[in-house]
C-alpha cells in the first residue's frame, strides 16, 4: 500500500473505501471485507448516514483501531462553532472511537460563508485539542479556498472534489498543489453515482474505449486503470463499493504501472463537464438536512 504524506505529517493511505449511498444494511459488511482484503482507510460522512455501520464494520474486522485511518465529514447544518464542536461528538460517537484521523468540511456553502468558516475554525480547535489528526475540506473551488484561506490559521490538509477522467479539475488541483493541499478524488471511476438532477445523459467513463484499450494492455479492468491514473498523479482515491469482488478488484492496483504515454491519453479524455453538483449553486435545503445525534 502506498502512503501520502500530508502537509502536517500525518501518513495516509492513498486508496480508501468509499461509502457514499452505500446502504447502511449493506455498509458494515462493506468495510469488514475491505479490512480484510487490506485496506486500511474509510471514508464516509455524517450526511451519508452509516457512520455506525461503518464502525460496525471496523470492529468486525479485527483490525486495530491504530492501524485504520477513518475519515468523515461535518455536514453543512452542523456548521459553526459549537455545532461543529458537536458535530464531531456526534461522529465519533457513531463510529464508537475517540479520536478522527481525518475529518473535513463537507461543502463551501457560499451562501453561508460565515458559517463555513467557524466551523472550520472547529476544526483547528479539534486539531490543537488532538482530537483529530488532520483537518480538510470538500468540494471547495479555487475561490472558495481562498476565502477560507484568508480567515483561518491551519492550511487544510486534504480537498476532497468530483474527480476522474471526464472531469480531472485541473484548476482546482493547481489551486491545491499551490498550498500543499492534498488532492483527494471522490468518483475516481468516472461518476458511477448517479445524482438525481445532475449530470443527465452523461457517459460513462468505464464504456471509454481508449480507457478500455489500456486495461486490456495490462489485464486489468477499467475501473483499476483509472484508480492506477489517480494513484500515480499522486492523489488520494476513495472508490465505493458494496460488492466483495469489485472491493477486492479496486485494491488489486498496485502491480502494475501506467506508461507516461497511457498516463497523457487519460488526461485528455477531460470534457470539463462535472457529473454531480456544482459547488456554487444555491441549495439552500442542504441546511435543513438534520444530522441524527449518536
Amino acid at each position: 500500500m502506498i502512503e501520502l504524506t500530508l502537509n502536517n505529517g500525518v501518513t495516509m493511505p492513498t486508496l480508501g473505501l468509499g461509502v457514499f449511498q452505500s446502504p447502511p444494511e449493506e455498509t458494515a459488511a462493506a468495510v469488514e471485507t475491505a479490512l480484510n482484503v487490506g485496506y486500511r482507510h474509510i471514508d464516509t460522512a455524517a450526511a451519508y448516514r452509516n457512520e455506525r455501520q461503518v464502525g460496525e464494520g471496523i470492529r468486525r474486522s479485527g483490525v486495530a483501531r491504530e492501524d485504520i485511518f477513518i475519515e468523515t465529514k461535518v455536514w453543512v447544518s452542523d456548521y459553526g462553532l459549537d455545532t461543529t464542536l458537536h458535530a464531531f461528538e456526534k461522529a465519533t460517537g457513531k463510529l464508537g472511537v475517540e479520536t478522527l484521523d481525518l475529518l473535513i468540511l463537507h461543502q463551501p456553502a457560499p451562501s453561508r460563508f460565515d458559517a463555513t468558516v467557524a466551523a472550520y475554525r472547529a476544526l483547528e480547535q479539534l486539531l490543537d485539542d488532538g482530537k483529530v489528526r488532520a483537518i480538510g475540506i470538500s468540494n471547495f473551488m479555487p475561490h472558495h479556498l481562498e476565502r477560507l484561506l484568508v480567515e483561518v490559521e491551519v492550511v487544510p490538509a486534504v480537498n476532497q472534489v468530483e474527480l476522474h477522467p471526464y472531469f480531472s479539475q485541473l484548476d482546482v488541483q493547481r489551486a491545491n498543489a499551490a498550498h500543499g493541499i492534498l488532492t483527494q478524488a471522490w468518483s475516481p471511476i468516472g461518476g458511477i453515482t448517479f445524482y438525481p438532477g445532475w449530470g443527465d445523459g452523461k457517459r460513462s467513463v468505464m464504456q471509454d474505449p481508449t480507457i478500455g484499450d489500456i486495461a486490456t494492455t495490462h489485464g486489468k479492468s477499467p475501473a483499476q486503470v483509472m484508480l492506477r491514473w489517480g494513484i500515480q498523479e499522486g492523489r488520494s482515491v476513495i472508490p465505493k463499493s458494496v460488492n466483495p469482488a469489485r472491493i477486492a478488484q479496486n485494491f488489486d492496483v498496485f502491480d502494475f504501472e501506467l506508461t507516461a504515454d497511457e498516463i497523457a491519453r487519460i488526461d485528455a479524455l477531460d470534457t470539463g463537464v462535472r457529473g454531480g453538483p456544482d459547488p456554487d449553486e444555491a441549495r439552500e435545503a442542504m441546511f435543513d438536512f438534520v444530522i441524527d445525534e449518536a
